[in-house]
């Protein structure tokens, strides 16, 4: 087993300790070890070459996320920006041991640190690189939930919130899913098109 493989097993581990499960395929499914599946297979889709910090950051940016939940913060706005800078450094600290573990050098994590914290986006490529697929993987497995749970307006924001994030690249890869009919009519409200 390489060094990757160990701690992508390791992230997996303890993803698989979420005790809220999804159902897939008639099996029941931890659902941040399948949202880092889900987050590694837009990965090598996106960027088939992508670094073993890169593949990382994507597998583990949801590392034990259920630990710290929305519900412990105030439920505007302000709540949630504490809450989501609370996770980036939680998620980043989780990882961190498991990459010391597997021998990677301080270089290394701390460029982890950076990916998962979210630091660069518009200047650090493996940074867009994550969140391209981020917003894919929001897209192609979430997005009808999230539809469906709030008013279009909130819907039709995130939505242009979310395609602002992504580079050309992630874009053009977000035009070619398949969404229903409904979910394309957000889509193209929020694009102005």
């Amino acid at each position: 087993m390489t060094r990757l493989q160990a701690v992508l097993a390791s992230i997996d581990a303890a993803n698989g300790e979420d005790p809220s499960l999804v159902n897939v395929e008639g099996r029941s499914v931890a659902r941040e070890l399948l949202y880092g599946q889900r987050m590694s297979g837009w990965l090598s889709r996106l960027e088939p070459e992508a670094s073993e910090v890169l593949q990382i950051a994507a597998r583990g940016q949801h590392i034990r996320r259920w630990v710290i939940p929305r519900s412990d913060y105030p439920m505007d706005r302000a709540g949630y920006l504490k809450w989501r800078t609370t996770l980036y450094r939680f998620h980043a600290d989780q990882l961190e041991p498991l990459m010391q573990e597997g021998g990677y050098p301080d270089m290394d994590i701390q460029r982890m640190r950076g990916l998962v914290e979210k630091r660069g986006i518009k200047s650090n490529p493996e940074a867009q690189t994550l969140e391209d697929v981020i917003c894919l993987v929001f897209l192609e497995f979430y997005f009808d939930d999230f539809r469906g749970r709030h008013e279009r307006s909130k819907v039709v924001d995130i939505v242009r919130k979310t395609w602002g994030k992504m580079s050309d690249r992630g874009q053009g890869f977000a035009l070619q899913l398949p969404l229903d009919s409904e979910a394309l009519s957000v889509v193209k409200e929020a694009l102005g098109v």
